[in-house]
C-alpha cells in the first residue's frame, strides 16, 4: 500500500510536469500511468493493459465520431462556410458591429454542422480576423470575437463532447443532442448582447442594409447546409435511426450537398479522408490512454475518495455544483476537455442521483465548462490557435478576451441553476 502511495504522489508530479512541458495530452496519461504500475511494484497490471486500452473503445456510440469528422469535413470543403458568412451578412450585416454579429451567427450555424471549437476557430480566424480588420475593427477584439464564437461548435449539437459524455455516462446521446440546443442559443446571444455594448460605447458606423432579395438568394442557398442538422434532429426524434446511425445520415447529406453546390473537386476526396483519419486517430488515441489513466485512478480507489470528500462539504446540490464549477474550471485551464471529461465523469456520475440532479442537466454543465477551458491559459488550445492564425500575441489577446470568457461564466451559471430551460426541449418531446 506505501508503495501505490509513493507511485501515485510520483506519477502526479510527473502528470503536472509533462503537462506544463506541453507534452500531447493522451502520450501524459499513457506514461503517468506506466510509471505509477513500474514505481507501485503491480507490474502484473502491465499485461492487462493493452487489454484495458482497447476496452476503452469497444463502444457502438464512439462510431459516431469519425463519421460526423467527415460529414463536417465534405460541408467545408464543399463552400459551405463562405455561404454561411454571405447569408449572416446579409441578415445582420447592416447593424452597429454587424461583423461581429456575423462572426457569431455563422459559428452558431457552422456549429450545427461541424461541431469543433478548434476547428471553427481555425476556419473563422482565417476568413473573419482579416475582413474586420479591414472594416476598422482591432484585430485583438476580431480574434477574441472570433475565439468566443468558436466555443459554440461542442455546444451546437451534433457535438463530439455530447457523444463521449453519453457513451462514458449512460446518458442518453439523443437527449444530450437536444438539451445542447438552449444553451447554444443562449450563449450566442450572451455575446450579441456584449457586442451590442461595445458597438454602442464606442460607436462603430452602421452599414447599408441588404434588400430582401437579398437575403432570400442567399438564404436559399445555405438551405441544403442546414438540412444537415435538421435531418439528424428529427430522425432521432422520430426513431428513423439512433444518435450514432444519424452520423451516417449526415455523411450522405454532406455528400448530396457537395453535388448540389459543385465546388468540392474529385481530388480533394483524398485529402478530406486523411483529415477524418487523423482527427478520429487522435481523439481514439485520447480515449483509449484516459480509459487506461482512469483504470490506475479506479486501481487506487481516487474517484471514491474525491465523491466522499465532496459529499462531505455538502449536502445541497446548489453548493455541490458550485463547487464542480469552480473545479472544473481550474481543470480545463490545464487539460484537454475530452481528457478531462472521460476522467471526470465516472467519478462524478454516482453522485448524481443522491443530489437529485439530471444526468442530462449534468452533462450540458460539464461539457461547457470544459469548452470554456479552451480559452482560458496556459492550455486553452482554442487560444493559441486564434493568436498564431490572428496574428495577435498572446497576452494581448487574452486580455481582450477576457469579457467573452466572464459572459460564458454568467452564461454556464445560468444554465447551471436553471435546468428546466435546457431539459424543457427533451422533455417535451419525449
Amino acid at each position: 500500500k506505501r508503495e501505490g502511495s509513493t507511485g501515485m504522489i510520483v506519477a502526479s508530479l510527473i502528470f503536472i510536469i509533462l503537462l506544463l512541458l506541453q507534452v500531447p495530452i493522451s502520450f501524459v496519461l499513457g506514461i503517468t500511468t506506466i510509471i505509477y504500475i513500474l514505481l507501485s511494484g503491480n507490474t502484473g497490471l502491465l499485461a492487462t493493459a493493452p487489454q484495458r486500452l482497447y476496452s476503452g473503445l469497444e463502444n457502438y456510440g464512439l462510431l459516431a465520431i469519425p463519421l460526423f469528422m467527415m460529414a463536417g469535413e465534405l460541408m467545408n470543403s464543399g463552400g459551405i462556410t463562405k455561404r454561411l458568412i454571405d447569408f449572416s451578412k446579409t441578415l445582420v450585416g447592416h447593424f452597429r458591429g454587424g461583423l461581429a454579429y456575423v462572426n457569431v451567427i455563422s459559428n452558431m450555424l457552422l456549429a450545427s454542422i461541424i461541431g469543433s471549437a478548434t476547428a471553427q476557430i481555425a476556419m473563422m480566424s482565417k476568413v473573419m480576423v482579416p475582413s474586420m480588420e479591414k472594416e476598422g475593427y482591432s484585430r485583438e477584439f476580431s480574434a477574441s470575437t472570433t475565439a468566443a464564437a468558436g466555443l459554440l461548435g461542442p455546444i451546437i449539437p451534433p457535438s463530439m463532447l455530447f457523444i463521449i459524455y453519453g457513451v462514458a455516462s449512460g446518458a442518453s446521446i439523443g437527449d444530450m443532442f437536444l438539451a445542447g440546443i438552449m444553451p447554444g442559443i443562449l450563449l450566442g446571444i450572451a455575446f450579441a448582447l456584449l457586442i451590442a455594448y461595445v458597438g454602442f460605447k464606442q460607436q462603430w458606423p452602421r452599414q447599408q442594409r441588404a434588400p430582401f432579395i437579398a437575403v432570400a438568394k442567399s438564404f436559399l442557398k445555405v438551405i441544403p447546409a442546414l438540412l444537415v442538422p435538421i435531418i439528424i434532429i428529427a430522425g432521432i426524434l422520430s426513431g428513423a435511426f439512433t444518435p450514432t446511425e444519424s452520423a451516417a445520415v449526415a455523411c450522405v447529406v454532406a455528400l448530396i450537398v457537395w453535388m448540389m453546390y459543385k465546388e468540392l473537386k474529385r481530388e480533394h476526396i483524398p485529402s478530406i479522408m486523411i483529415n477524418t483519419a487523423v482527427s478520429t486517430a487522435t481523439i481514439t488515441m485520447l480515449i483509449a490512454m484516459a480509459n487506461l489513466f482512469g483504470w490506475m485512478l479506479s486501481f487506487e480507489q481516487i474517484p471514491q475518495s474525491i465523491a466522499t470528500w465532496m459529499t462531505s462539504l455538502t449536502g445541497n446540490p446548489w453548493v455541490f455544483l458550485f463547487i464542480v464549477n469552480i473545479f472544473l474550471l481550474i481543470v480545463g485551464m490545464f487539460m484537454d476537455g475530452i481528457a478531462a471529461l472521460i476522467i471526470l465523469v465516472p467519478v462524478f456520475t454516482p453522485l448524481l442521483a443522491s443530489y437529485g440532479i439530471d444526468p442530462i442537466h449534468f452533462g450540458m454543465i460539464i461539457c461547457i465548462n470544459l469548452t470554456i477551458g479552451l480559452l482560458t491559459p496556459p492550455v486553452g488550445a482554442g487560444l493559441y490557435i486564434a493568436s498564431v492564425l490572428g496574428n495577435v500575441k498572446l497576452e494581448r489577446l487574452t486580455k481582450a478576451i477576457l469579457p467573452f470568457l466572464a459572459v460564458s461564466i454568467a452564461t454556464l451559471l445560468v444554465i447551471t441553476y436553471w435546468p428546466q430551460m435546457i431539459l424543457w426541449i427533451p422533455n417535451a418531446l419525449k
